[in-house]
Protein backbone atom coordinates (compact mmCIF):
# COMPACT_ATOMS: atom_id res chain seq x y z
CA UNK A 1 0.00 0.00 0.00
CA UNK A 2 1.32 3.50 -1.16
CA UNK A 3 1.34 5.80 1.81
CA UNK A 4 -0.37 9.39 0.93
CA UNK A 5 1.23 11.68 0.53
CA UNK A 6 -0.64 14.63 2.35
CA UNK A 7 -4.07 14.35 4.82
CA UNK A 8 -6.80 17.16 4.48
CA UNK A 9 -7.32 19.06 8.19
CA UNK A 10 -10.30 16.87 8.33
CA UNK A 11 -8.33 13.84 9.11
CA UNK A 12 -5.40 15.36 10.58
CA UNK A 13 -7.63 16.29 13.27
CA UNK A 14 -9.28 12.76 13.63
CA UNK A 15 -5.43 11.12 13.75
CA UNK A 16 -4.03 14.00 16.55
CA UNK A 17 -7.24 13.14 18.81
CA UNK A 18 -6.60 9.14 18.14
CA UNK A 19 -3.19 9.84 19.27
CA UNK A 20 -4.28 11.69 22.62
CA UNK A 21 -6.58 9.15 23.16
CA UNK A 22 -3.75 6.55 23.03
CA UNK A 23 -1.35 9.22 25.33
CA UNK A 24 -3.93 9.15 27.69
CA UNK A 25 -4.47 5.26 28.15
CA UNK A 26 -0.51 5.12 28.03
CA UNK A 27 -0.67 7.63 30.87
CA UNK A 28 1.87 10.23 29.64
CA UNK A 29 1.43 13.98 28.34
CA UNK A 30 2.82 13.86 25.11
CA UNK A 31 5.22 12.56 22.76
CA UNK A 32 7.87 13.22 20.36
CA UNK A 33 7.28 11.81 16.79
CA UNK A 34 11.03 12.20 14.82
CA UNK A 35 10.97 11.37 10.99
CA UNK A 36 13.49 8.26 10.56
CA UNK A 37 13.98 4.40 11.47
CA UNK A 38 15.87 2.19 13.85
CA UNK A 39 18.35 2.82 11.40
CA UNK A 40 18.68 6.43 11.16
CA UNK A 41 19.16 6.47 7.73
CA UNK A 42 18.03 9.32 4.72
CA UNK A 43 15.01 7.62 3.30
CA UNK A 44 13.09 4.65 5.30
CA UNK A 45 10.56 2.36 4.37
CA UNK A 46 7.25 3.39 3.92
CA UNK A 47 5.88 1.53 7.22
CA UNK A 48 8.37 3.85 8.98
CA UNK A 49 6.44 7.03 7.77
CA UNK A 50 5.29 7.54 10.93
CA UNK A 51 5.74 11.47 11.00
CA UNK A 52 4.24 11.59 7.53
CA UNK A 53 1.22 9.53 8.01
CA UNK A 54 0.31 11.78 11.60
CA UNK A 55 0.88 15.46 10.24
CA UNK A 56 0.89 14.94 6.29
CA UNK A 57 4.63 15.94 5.76
CA UNK A 58 6.80 14.11 3.12
CA UNK A 59 10.17 16.15 3.63
CA UNK A 60 12.98 13.86 4.67
CA UNK A 61 13.78 16.09 7.95
CA UNK A 62 11.31 17.11 10.72
CA UNK A 63 10.02 16.41 14.18
CA UNK A 64 6.91 16.79 16.00
CA UNK A 65 5.67 17.04 19.57
CA UNK A 66 2.27 16.29 20.55
CA UNK A 67 0.86 17.02 23.54
CA UNK A 68 -2.83 16.69 25.42
CA UNK A 69 -2.96 20.26 24.26
CA UNK A 70 -0.98 21.05 21.74
CA UNK A 71 1.11 20.43 18.89
CA UNK A 72 4.42 21.32 17.20
CA UNK A 73 6.16 20.44 14.16
CA UNK A 74 9.96 21.66 13.11
CA UNK A 75 11.22 21.49 9.82
CA UNK A 76 14.45 22.86 8.40
CA UNK A 77 14.45 25.80 5.89
CA UNK A 78 14.42 23.32 2.74
CA UNK A 79 10.93 22.65 3.93
CA UNK A 80 9.41 25.32 4.95
CA UNK A 81 6.82 25.96 2.10
CA UNK A 82 6.40 22.63 1.73
CA UNK A 83 5.15 22.17 5.15
CA UNK A 84 2.72 25.22 5.12
CA UNK A 85 1.17 23.22 1.94
CA UNK A 86 1.07 20.13 3.59
CA UNK A 87 0.31 20.60 7.31
CA UNK A 88 -2.47 22.72 8.68
CA UNK A 89 -0.98 25.62 10.96
CA UNK A 90 -4.19 25.73 12.60
CA UNK A 91 -3.95 22.38 14.30
CA UNK A 92 0.13 22.14 14.17
CA UNK A 93 2.46 25.08 14.85
CA UNK A 94 5.94 25.07 12.73
CA UNK A 95 9.15 26.44 14.22
CA UNK A 96 12.53 25.89 12.52
CA UNK A 97 14.26 22.77 13.09
CA UNK A 98 17.58 23.49 14.61
CA UNK A 99 20.17 21.28 16.43
CA UNK A 100 18.28 22.90 20.06
CA UNK A 101 14.90 24.17 18.96
CA UNK A 102 13.22 20.91 20.34
CA UNK A 103 14.75 20.81 23.42
CA UNK A 104 13.88 24.64 24.10
CA UNK A 105 10.55 24.34 23.23
CA UNK A 106 10.38 21.51 25.58
CA UNK A 107 11.93 23.50 28.42
CA UNK A 108 9.81 26.16 28.34
CA UNK A 109 5.91 24.89 27.29
CA UNK A 110 6.47 21.39 29.80
CA UNK A 111 5.08 21.67 33.24
CA UNK A 112 6.43 20.36 36.16
CA UNK A 113 5.45 16.43 36.74
CA UNK A 114 4.60 16.16 33.02
CA UNK A 115 5.62 13.22 31.21
CA UNK A 116 6.98 13.06 27.88
CA UNK A 117 6.92 9.59 26.09
CA UNK A 118 9.60 9.01 23.32
CA UNK A 119 10.10 5.47 21.06
CA UNK A 120 13.88 4.28 22.33
CA UNK A 121 14.25 2.45 18.77
CA UNK A 122 14.01 5.29 16.98
CA UNK A 123 15.88 8.22 19.43
CA UNK A 124 20.03 8.17 19.60
CA UNK A 125 21.37 8.34 22.89
CA UNK A 126 23.30 11.79 22.09
CA UNK A 127 19.81 12.97 21.37
CA UNK A 128 17.64 11.76 24.25
CA UNK A 129 20.74 14.24 26.46
CA UNK A 130 19.45 16.89 24.92
CA UNK A 131 15.62 15.85 25.74
CA UNK A 132 16.31 14.64 29.15
CA UNK A 133 18.34 18.13 29.98
CA UNK A 134 15.47 20.08 28.62
CA UNK A 135 13.21 18.19 30.64
CA UNK A 136 14.80 18.88 33.44
CA UNK A 137 15.04 22.25 33.12
CA UNK A 138 10.54 22.19 32.91
CA UNK A 139 10.42 19.44 35.54
CA UNK A 140 9.15 17.14 33.54
CA UNK A 141 10.00 13.17 32.82
CA UNK A 142 11.12 11.69 29.35
CA UNK A 143 9.96 8.30 29.26
CA UNK A 144 10.49 5.47 26.90
CA UNK A 145 7.65 3.57 26.03
CA UNK A 146 7.28 -0.10 25.03
CA UNK A 147 4.88 0.30 22.17
CA UNK A 148 5.13 3.42 19.74
CA UNK A 149 1.98 4.81 19.91
CA UNK A 150 1.58 5.63 16.21
CA UNK A 151 1.65 1.75 15.49
CA UNK A 152 -1.14 1.25 17.38
CA UNK A 153 -3.32 3.64 15.82
CA UNK A 154 -2.13 3.39 12.56
CA UNK A 155 -4.76 1.58 10.25
CA UNK A 156 -3.53 -0.46 7.37
CA UNK A 157 -0.02 0.53 7.87
CA UNK A 158 2.52 -1.04 5.34
CA UNK A 159 3.87 -4.15 6.18
CA UNK A 160 7.83 -3.52 6.81
CA UNK A 161 9.76 -4.42 3.48
CA UNK A 162 10.68 -8.10 3.27
CA UNK A 163 12.47 -7.96 -0.61
CA UNK A 164 14.63 -10.79 -1.95
CA UNK A 165 18.41 -10.01 -0.64
CA UNK A 166 21.14 -9.84 -4.12
CA UNK A 167 25.03 -10.46 -3.71
CA UNK A 168 26.95 -7.63 -4.96
CA UNK A 169 29.79 -9.31 -6.74
CA UNK A 170 33.62 -9.04 -6.46
CA UNK A 171 33.56 -7.36 -9.65
CA UNK A 172 31.87 -4.19 -9.16
CA UNK A 173 33.01 -4.42 -5.20
CA UNK A 174 36.64 -5.13 -6.01
CA UNK A 175 37.07 -6.85 -2.02
CA UNK A 176 35.58 -9.65 -0.72
CA UNK A 177 34.04 -9.78 2.28
CA UNK A 178 36.31 -11.94 4.43
CA UNK A 179 39.40 -9.24 3.58
CA UNK A 180 36.62 -5.83 4.69
CA UNK A 181 35.98 -7.82 7.80
CA UNK A 182 39.47 -8.76 8.42
CA UNK A 183 40.55 -4.81 8.45
CA UNK A 184 37.74 -4.49 10.40
CA UNK A 185 38.60 -6.58 12.75
CA UNK A 186 42.10 -5.55 13.12
CA UNK A 187 40.35 -1.63 13.89
CA UNK A 188 38.46 -3.07 16.96
CA UNK A 189 41.77 -5.60 18.20
CA UNK A 190 43.54 -2.22 18.22
CA UNK A 191 41.01 -0.43 20.23
CA UNK A 192 40.68 -3.21 22.53
CA UNK A 193 36.97 -3.90 21.14
CA UNK A 194 35.53 -7.39 21.63
CA UNK A 195 32.72 -6.37 19.11
CA UNK A 196 31.18 -3.58 17.38
CA UNK A 197 27.04 -3.22 16.88
CA UNK A 198 25.92 -1.85 13.19
CA UNK A 199 23.08 0.13 12.93
CA UNK A 200 23.88 1.37 9.82
CA UNK A 201 22.24 -0.28 6.79
CA UNK A 202 24.85 1.17 4.34
CA UNK A 203 27.83 -0.19 6.49
CA UNK A 204 26.26 -3.76 6.68
CA UNK A 205 25.69 -3.78 2.93
CA UNK A 206 29.00 -2.82 2.34
CA UNK A 207 30.69 -5.57 4.44
CA UNK A 208 28.73 -8.47 3.74
CA UNK A 209 28.87 -7.39 -0.29
CA UNK A 210 24.86 -7.57 0.00
CA UNK A 211 22.08 -5.81 -1.52
CA UNK A 212 18.44 -5.01 -1.22
CA UNK A 213 15.29 -2.88 -2.02
CA UNK A 214 13.69 -2.68 1.43
CA UNK A 215 14.35 1.39 0.92
CA UNK A 216 13.68 3.50 -1.52
CA UNK A 217 16.54 5.33 -3.95
CA UNK A 218 19.12 3.06 -1.89
CA UNK A 219 19.95 -0.28 -2.43
CA UNK A 220 19.49 -1.62 1.39
CA UNK A 221 18.09 -4.22 3.81
CA UNK A 222 16.73 -3.73 6.99
CA UNK A 223 18.75 -5.54 9.45
CA UNK A 224 21.01 -5.42 12.14
CA UNK A 225 24.40 -6.69 12.72
CA UNK A 226 27.05 -7.72 15.75
CA UNK A 227 30.81 -8.17 14.32
CA UNK A 228 32.98 -9.92 16.94
CA UNK A 229 36.97 -9.74 17.27
CA UNK A 230 37.12 -12.85 16.00
CA UNK A 231 35.55 -11.79 12.42
CA UNK A 232 32.56 -13.77 12.64
CA UNK A 233 29.06 -11.78 12.06
CA UNK A 234 25.80 -12.02 13.51
CA UNK A 235 23.22 -10.90 11.13
CA UNK A 236 19.68 -9.94 12.23
CA UNK A 237 17.07 -9.57 9.49
CA UNK A 238 13.92 -11.49 7.80
CA UNK A 239 15.67 -14.61 7.36
CA UNK A 240 13.03 -15.13 4.00
CA UNK A 241 15.13 -12.34 2.34
CA UNK A 242 18.00 -14.58 1.61
CA UNK A 243 18.22 -17.31 -0.92
CA UNK A 244 20.61 -20.35 -1.02
CA UNK A 245 22.87 -18.44 -3.36
CA UNK A 246 23.27 -15.45 -0.34
CA UNK A 247 23.31 -17.81 2.29
CA UNK A 248 26.92 -19.64 0.22
CA UNK A 249 27.78 -15.97 -0.07
CA UNK A 250 28.11 -15.21 3.53
CA UNK A 251 29.59 -18.34 4.38
CA UNK A 252 30.04 -19.96 7.91
CA UNK A 253 31.45 -16.95 9.56
CA UNK A 254 28.16 -14.95 8.90
CA UNK A 255 25.45 -16.33 11.71
CA UNK A 256 22.32 -15.45 10.37
CA UNK A 257 18.88 -15.20 12.73
CA UNK A 258 15.85 -13.51 12.93
CA UNK A 259 15.04 -10.18 13.69
CA UNK A 260 13.58 -10.85 17.17
CA UNK A 261 16.09 -12.33 18.79
CA UNK A 262 18.77 -9.15 18.23
CA UNK A 263 17.59 -8.50 22.02
CA UNK A 264 19.08 -11.67 23.32
CA UNK A 265 22.36 -11.36 21.42
CA UNK A 266 22.88 -7.94 22.97
CA UNK A 267 22.56 -9.19 26.21
CA UNK A 268 25.08 -12.01 25.54
CA UNK A 269 27.41 -9.11 25.02
CA UNK A 270 27.44 -9.20 28.87
CA UNK A 271 31.08 -8.27 29.88
CA UNK A 272 32.11 -7.51 26.23
CA UNK A 273 33.41 -4.27 25.17
CA UNK A 274 31.15 -3.27 22.94
CA UNK A 275 31.85 -0.64 20.15
CA UNK A 276 28.78 2.04 19.54
CA UNK A 277 28.56 4.89 17.58
CA UNK A 278 26.00 6.94 20.13
CA UNK A 279 25.17 9.67 17.21
CA UNK A 280 23.57 7.04 15.16
CA UNK A 281 22.81 4.14 17.57
CA UNK A 282 19.38 3.36 18.81
CA UNK A 283 19.04 4.05 22.89
CA UNK A 284 17.54 1.09 23.29
CA UNK A 285 20.56 -1.10 22.38
CA UNK A 286 22.51 1.19 24.51
CA UNK A 287 20.22 0.46 27.22
CA UNK A 288 20.32 -3.00 26.93
CA UNK A 289 24.12 -3.44 26.88
CA UNK A 290 24.21 -1.27 30.21
CA UNK A 291 21.47 -3.79 31.41
CA UNK A 292 23.55 -6.82 30.58
CA UNK A 293 27.29 -5.42 32.09
CA UNK A 294 28.64 -4.82 28.97
CA UNK A 295 31.24 -2.06 28.93
CA UNK A 296 30.82 0.84 26.35
CA UNK A 297 33.16 2.43 24.06
CA UNK A 298 32.04 5.44 21.94
CA UNK A 299 33.26 5.58 18.81
CA UNK A 300 32.43 5.72 14.91
CA UNK A 301 30.60 2.62 13.11
CA UNK A 302 34.00 1.29 12.07
CA UNK A 303 33.00 0.64 8.56
CA UNK A 304 32.06 4.36 7.74
CA UNK A 305 35.76 5.80 7.02
CA UNK A 306 36.37 2.45 4.95
CA UNK A 307 33.49 2.07 2.90
CA UNK A 308 34.30 5.61 1.96
CA UNK A 309 37.45 4.98 0.32
CA UNK A 310 36.55 3.47 -3.43
CA UNK A 311 38.78 0.56 -4.23
CA UNK A 312 40.10 0.64 -8.27
CA UNK A 313 37.72 -1.57 -9.36
CA UNK A 314 34.99 0.38 -7.54
CA UNK A 315 36.73 3.72 -9.25
CA UNK A 316 36.38 2.01 -12.52
CA UNK A 317 33.11 0.92 -12.36
CA UNK A 318 31.54 4.57 -10.92
CA UNK A 319 33.59 6.28 -14.14
CA UNK A 320 31.78 3.89 -16.25
CA UNK A 321 28.31 4.44 -14.72
CA UNK A 322 28.96 7.87 -14.99
CA UNK A 323 29.67 7.30 -18.86
CA UNK A 324 26.23 5.94 -19.43
CA UNK A 325 24.16 8.60 -17.03
CA UNK A 326 26.24 11.16 -18.88
CA UNK A 327 24.93 10.26 -22.11
CA UNK A 328 21.13 9.70 -21.21
CA UNK A 329 21.34 13.27 -19.39
CA UNK A 330 23.09 14.88 -22.79
CA UNK A 331 20.04 13.00 -24.73
CA UNK A 332 17.58 14.64 -22.10
CA UNK A 333 19.34 18.31 -22.46
CA UNK A 334 19.64 18.21 -26.11
CA UNK A 335 15.78 16.87 -26.16
CA UNK A 336 14.78 19.60 -23.59
CA UNK A 337 16.76 22.66 -25.84
CA UNK A 338 14.79 21.53 -28.97
CA UNK A 339 11.08 21.32 -27.05
CA UNK A 340 11.27 23.75 -24.22
CA UNK A 341 10.81 26.51 -26.34
CA UNK A 342 7.19 24.75 -26.98
CA UNK A 343 6.42 25.89 -23.70
CA UNK A 344 4.41 22.42 -23.29
CA UNK A 345 6.91 20.59 -20.69
CA UNK A 346 6.42 20.89 -17.49
CA UNK A 347 8.28 19.71 -14.40
CA UNK A 348 6.80 16.79 -13.91
CA UNK A 349 6.92 15.99 -17.69
CA UNK A 350 10.95 16.74 -17.59
CA UNK A 351 11.70 14.61 -14.84
CA UNK A 352 9.87 11.83 -16.50
CA UNK A 353 11.50 12.51 -19.63
CA UNK A 354 15.04 12.45 -17.99
CA UNK A 355 13.93 9.12 -15.94
CA UNK A 356 12.66 7.56 -18.90
CA UNK A 357 16.12 8.05 -20.94
CA UNK A 358 17.91 6.28 -18.03
CA UNK A 359 15.64 3.19 -17.78
CA UNK A 360 17.68 1.07 -20.16
CA UNK A 361 21.06 1.64 -19.46
CA UNK A 362 23.24 -1.19 -18.53
CA UNK A 363 23.05 -1.90 -14.44
CA UNK A 364 20.43 0.12 -13.99
CA UNK A 365 18.08 0.18 -10.52
CA UNK A 366 16.28 3.28 -10.51
CA UNK A 367 16.97 6.50 -9.28
CA UNK A 368 19.51 7.45 -6.51
CA UNK A 369 16.84 10.24 -5.15
CA UNK A 370 13.52 12.10 -6.32
CA UNK A 371 14.44 14.16 -9.07
CA UNK A 372 14.41 17.99 -7.88
CA UNK A 373 13.08 19.51 -11.47
CA UNK A 374 12.14 22.90 -10.84
CA UNK A 375 11.51 25.90 -13.05
CA UNK A 376 12.13 30.02 -12.15
CA UNK A 377 10.72 30.74 -8.41
CA UNK A 378 10.53 26.87 -7.62
CA UNK A 379 14.26 26.08 -8.46
CA UNK A 380 15.10 28.65 -5.61
CA UNK A 381 13.37 26.44 -2.96
CA UNK A 382 16.88 24.21 -2.36
CA UNK A 383 15.25 20.73 -2.22
CA UNK A 384 12.28 21.62 -4.42
CA UNK A 385 9.98 18.29 -4.80
CA UNK A 386 7.26 18.77 -7.49
CA UNK A 387 4.11 17.58 -7.27
CA UNK A 388 0.21 18.09 -9.15
CA UNK A 389 -0.22 21.52 -7.20
CA UNK A 390 3.42 22.86 -7.65
CA UNK A 391 3.64 21.83 -11.38
CA UNK A 392 4.76 24.85 -13.71
CA UNK A 393 5.52 25.11 -17.35
CA UNK A 394 8.78 25.76 -18.36
CA UNK A 395 8.77 29.19 -19.71
CA UNK A 396 10.73 31.62 -21.76
CA UNK A 397 13.30 34.03 -20.02
CA UNK A 398 13.03 31.51 -16.83
CA UNK A 399 15.67 28.81 -15.21
CA UNK A 400 15.43 25.42 -15.42
CA UNK A 401 16.91 23.61 -12.11
CA UNK A 402 17.19 19.76 -12.62
CA UNK A 403 19.07 17.59 -9.92
CA UNK A 404 18.65 13.96 -10.55
CA UNK A 405 20.75 11.18 -10.51
CA UNK A 406 20.49 6.80 -10.03
CA UNK A 407 22.00 3.84 -9.15
CA UNK A 408 23.69 1.44 -10.92
CA UNK A 409 25.56 -2.07 -9.95
CA UNK A 410 28.56 -0.28 -10.55
CA UNK A 411 28.43 2.85 -9.36
CA UNK A 412 26.01 5.79 -8.21
CA UNK A 413 25.61 9.35 -9.65
CA UNK A 414 24.08 12.70 -8.85
CA UNK A 415 24.41 15.48 -11.12
CA UNK A 416 22.83 19.09 -11.37
CA UNK A 417 22.84 21.68 -14.48
CA UNK A 418 21.22 24.64 -14.76
CA UNK A 419 19.33 25.87 -18.01
CA UNK A 420 18.23 28.40 -19.84
CA UNK A 421 14.83 28.42 -21.04
CA UNK A 422 14.78 31.15 -23.93
CA UNK A 423 17.30 34.04 -23.22
CA UNK A 424 18.32 34.60 -19.85
CA UNK A 425 18.48 37.71 -17.90
CA UNK A 426 22.08 39.81 -17.08
CA UNK A 427 20.97 39.02 -13.13
CA UNK A 428 20.45 35.21 -14.39
CA UNK A 429 24.02 35.13 -16.28
CA UNK A 430 26.22 36.76 -13.60
CA UNK A 431 24.91 34.79 -10.82
CA UNK A 432 25.57 31.51 -12.59
CA UNK A 433 29.18 32.86 -13.66
CA UNK A 434 29.58 33.08 -10.20
CA UNK A 435 28.60 29.96 -9.56
CA UNK A 436 30.32 28.20 -12.24
CA UNK A 437 33.66 30.52 -11.12
CA UNK A 438 33.26 28.37 -7.51
CA UNK A 439 32.74 25.17 -8.95
CA UNK A 440 35.97 25.29 -10.88
CA UNK A 441 37.99 26.39 -7.83
CA UNK A 442 37.02 22.90 -6.36
CA UNK A 443 37.10 21.35 -9.31
CA UNK A 444 41.34 22.55 -9.99
CA UNK A 445 41.63 22.56 -5.75
CA UNK A 446 45.15 20.94 -5.04
CA UNK A 447 45.52 20.25 -1.12
CA UNK A 448 48.02 18.42 1.09
CA UNK A 449 47.28 15.62 2.90
CA UNK A 450 45.12 16.14 5.77
CA UNK A 451 43.22 18.30 4.24
CA UNK A 452 39.22 18.26 5.24
CA UNK A 453 36.75 19.39 3.14
CA UNK A 454 35.50 22.35 5.55
CA UNK A 455 38.88 23.86 4.75
CA UNK A 456 38.03 23.47 1.11
CA UNK A 457 34.79 24.99 1.49
CA UNK A 458 35.21 28.80 1.33
CA UNK A 459 36.83 28.48 -2.03
CA UNK A 460 33.56 27.73 -3.66
CA UNK A 461 32.05 30.89 -2.10
CA UNK A 462 34.75 33.24 -2.49
CA UNK A 463 33.02 35.04 -5.95
CA UNK A 464 29.74 34.80 -4.27
CA UNK A 465 31.22 36.36 -0.75
CA UNK A 466 33.26 38.75 -2.78
CA UNK A 467 29.28 39.87 -3.29
CA UNK A 468 28.08 39.57 -0.40
CA UNK A 469 26.06 36.74 -1.72
CA UNK A 470 26.01 32.85 -0.23
CA UNK A 471 24.12 29.40 -0.23
CA UNK A 472 22.68 27.70 2.48
CA UNK A 473 23.75 24.14 2.00
CA UNK A 474 27.04 22.43 1.93
CA UNK A 475 29.00 22.59 -0.96
CA UNK A 476 29.90 18.34 -1.37
CA UNK A 477 29.19 15.25 -0.21
CA UNK A 478 29.91 12.06 0.12
CA UNK A 479 28.85 9.55 -2.22
CA UNK A 480 28.44 5.76 -1.99
CA UNK A 481 29.20 3.00 -4.36
CA UNK A 482 25.81 1.30 -5.45
CA UNK A 483 24.36 2.52 -1.55
CA UNK A 484 23.82 5.92 -0.63
CA UNK A 485 23.57 8.90 -2.59
CA UNK A 486 24.36 11.18 0.44
CA UNK A 487 27.52 9.52 2.62
CA UNK A 488 30.09 10.68 5.40
CA UNK A 489 31.80 10.72 6.69
CA UNK A 490 33.52 12.95 4.55
CA UNK A 491 32.06 16.37 3.11
CA UNK A 492 32.62 20.19 2.03
CA UNK A 493 30.90 22.46 4.15
CA UNK A 494 30.41 25.13 6.46
CA UNK A 495 30.27 22.90 9.20
CA UNK A 496 33.55 22.03 10.61
CA UNK A 497 34.61 18.15 9.87
CA UNK A 498 37.72 16.49 11.09
CA UNK A 499 37.74 13.51 8.06
CA UNK A 500 40.64 14.55 6.27
CA UNK A 501 40.05 13.88 2.44
CA UNK A 502 41.54 10.97 1.00
CA UNK A 503 42.36 9.09 -2.49
CA UNK A 504 39.29 7.23 -3.17
CA UNK A 505 36.56 9.39 -1.39
CA UNK A 506 33.87 10.33 -3.79
CA UNK A 507 32.35 13.35 -3.55
CA UNK A 508 29.85 16.03 -5.05
CA UNK A 509 31.29 19.72 -6.07
CA UNK A 510 27.64 21.84 -6.06
CA UNK A 511 27.65 25.48 -5.05
CA UNK A 512 24.53 27.28 -5.73
CA UNK A 513 22.44 30.76 -5.64
CA UNK A 514 18.88 30.79 -4.88
CA UNK A 515 17.57 34.07 -5.35
CA UNK A 516 13.74 33.37 -3.80
CA UNK A 517 10.78 34.11 -5.86
CA UNK A 518 12.72 34.40 -9.19
CA UNK A 519 15.26 31.41 -9.72
CA UNK A 520 17.71 28.99 -8.34
CA UNK A 521 20.88 27.87 -9.53
CA UNK A 522 23.35 24.92 -9.06
CA UNK A 523 26.12 23.11 -10.69
CA UNK A 524 27.39 20.28 -9.67
CA UNK A 525 29.58 17.33 -10.31
CA UNK A 526 30.76 14.45 -8.59
CA UNK A 527 34.40 14.13 -8.17
CA UNK A 528 37.41 11.91 -6.92
CA UNK A 529 40.10 12.24 -4.77
CA UNK A 530 43.21 11.79 -6.68
CA UNK A 531 47.07 11.38 -5.37
CA UNK A 532 49.55 12.89 -6.57
CA UNK A 533 52.37 15.44 -5.32
CA UNK A 534 49.27 17.10 -3.81
CA UNK A 535 45.84 15.59 -3.30
CA UNK A 536 43.53 16.68 -6.38
CA UNK A 537 40.18 16.00 -8.03
CA UNK A 538 39.34 14.02 -11.05
CA UNK A 539 35.72 14.61 -12.21
CA UNK A 540 33.57 11.95 -12.72
CA UNK A 541 30.54 13.56 -14.21
CA UNK A 542 30.35 14.28 -17.62
CA UNK A 543 27.47 16.22 -19.03
CA UNK A 544 27.45 19.67 -20.83
CA UNK A 545 27.33 23.17 -18.74
CA UNK A 546 25.12 25.72 -20.05
CA UNK A 547 27.41 28.32 -22.43
CA UNK A 548 24.58 30.41 -22.64
CA UNK A 549 24.88 31.64 -18.51
CA UNK A 550 28.79 32.29 -18.68
CA UNK A 551 29.77 35.92 -19.14
CA UNK A 552 33.33 35.01 -19.87
CA UNK A 553 34.32 38.94 -19.24
CA UNK A 554 34.33 37.99 -15.54
CA UNK A 555 35.98 34.60 -15.87
CA UNK A 556 39.97 34.12 -15.53
CA UNK A 557 41.71 32.61 -17.79
CA UNK A 558 42.25 29.36 -15.63
CA UNK A 559 38.98 28.77 -15.23
CA UNK A 560 38.26 29.26 -19.35
CA UNK A 561 40.85 26.66 -19.86
CA UNK A 562 39.21 24.13 -17.07
CA UNK A 563 35.86 24.58 -18.81
CA UNK A 564 36.99 24.35 -22.06
CA UNK A 565 39.34 20.97 -21.16
CA UNK A 566 36.05 19.86 -19.48
CA UNK A 567 33.78 20.35 -22.71
CA UNK A 568 36.46 19.10 -24.76
CA UNK A 569 36.40 15.60 -23.07
CA UNK A 570 32.76 15.72 -22.63
CA UNK A 571 32.21 15.57 -26.57
CA UNK A 572 34.83 13.38 -27.07
CA UNK A 573 33.44 10.54 -24.28
CA UNK A 574 29.71 10.87 -25.21
CA UNK A 575 29.55 11.22 -28.86
CA UNK A 576 30.48 7.76 -29.22
CA UNK A 577 27.56 7.01 -27.13
CA UNK A 578 24.13 9.09 -28.26
CA UNK A 579 22.32 9.45 -31.39
CA UNK A 580 24.08 11.57 -34.49
CA UNK A 581 21.05 14.39 -33.88
CA UNK A 582 22.26 14.28 -29.99
CA UNK A 583 25.96 14.48 -31.22
CA UNK A 584 25.45 17.24 -33.46
CA UNK A 585 23.66 19.34 -30.53
CA UNK A 586 26.89 18.15 -28.01
CA UNK A 587 29.25 19.20 -30.27
CA UNK A 588 27.81 22.75 -30.24
CA UNK A 589 27.13 22.81 -26.71
CA UNK A 590 30.62 22.14 -25.67
CA UNK A 591 32.31 24.47 -28.51
CA UNK A 592 35.52 26.60 -26.49
CA UNK A 593 34.88 29.69 -25.00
Amino acid sequence: MALETEIKSGKLKMRLKSLRQELIRLKIDGFIIPRTDEHQGEYVAPSSERLAWLTGFTGSAGVAIVLTGKAVLFIDGRYTLQAKAQVSEDLITHYPLSTNSQAKWISENLKPNMKIGYDPWLMTPTQEIRYREACKISKALLVPVAKNPIDEIWKNRPVPPSTPIIIHGIEFAGQSSDSKRTHIVELLQMEGSDAAILTALDSIAWLLNIRGSDIPFSPLFEAFAIINNDKSVELFLDKTKLTQSVKKHLGIDVRCHEQEFFAQAINNLKNKTVRLNLETVPVYILRQLENAGAKIQAGADPCQLPKSIKSSAQLNGVRAAHLRDGASLTRFLAWLDANAATGTITEKSAAKTLESMRLNNKYYKGLSFPTISGSGSNGAIVHYSVNSKTDRNLEKGTLYLVDSGAQYLDGTTDVTRTIAIGTPTNSMIHHFTLVLKGHIAIAIAQFPKGTTGSQLDILARRALWEEGLDYDHGTGHGVGHFLGVHEGPQRISKVPNKIALEPGMIISNEPGYYKTGSYGIRIENLVCVIAGRHLSFETLTLAPIDRRLIDIDIMEKKEIEWLNDYHARVCKELSPLVDEKTKSWLVNATVAL
